[in-house]
């Protein structure tokens, strides 16, 4: 019996939206006020989906305290409290919340082995979020 688990997370982070490649008034018309040269913050909603079979010695998809631990070690303690501009991962691309959903998924994909990975949703507003299942190859 296959079943998808999703475990909801939060961290804060801050972020401009700003392309080098953009002149100031294409950053200004493409990002409005997410352009503002101080950067802005915001609360995120981080909703990873594993699934896979269920164990019949403890009825679990995956330990949830290895995915607990997973996500604060290698998601949580890198983004949370930062300024997304100034890490590597954005030297060459815009801090978008599709980036940064897309940079989670591949962080995920590549480390975490207790169970397969559906999907990361990103949530930056009431009104904004962010769905990514693979394939980052073709989004850059």
């Amino acid at each position: 019996m296959k079943a998808h688990l999703t475990r909801r997370y939060l961290f804060s982070a801050s972020h401009r939206l700003h392309s080098a490649e953009m002149s100031a008034d294409e950053n200004l018309s493409t990002y409005g006020k997410c352009n503002n040269p101080h950067g802005h913050g915001h609360n995120y909603a981080l909703e990873v989906t594993v699934s896979g079979p269920v164990d019949p010695s403890t009825g679990m998809v995956c330990n949830l305290v290895d995915l607990d631990g997973f996500v604060g070690r290698e998601v949580l303690a890198r983004y949370d409290l930062e300024n997304l501009n100034m890490l590597q991962e954005f030297a060459q691309s815009v801090p978008t919340t599709e980036n940064l959903c897309v940079e989670i998924f591949e962080i995920l994909q590549r480390s975490f082995q207790k169970a397969h990975l559906d999907r990361v949703r990103l949530e930056e507003t009431m009104m904004n979020s962010f769905e990514y299942t693979g394939g980052a190859e073709s989004m850059r």
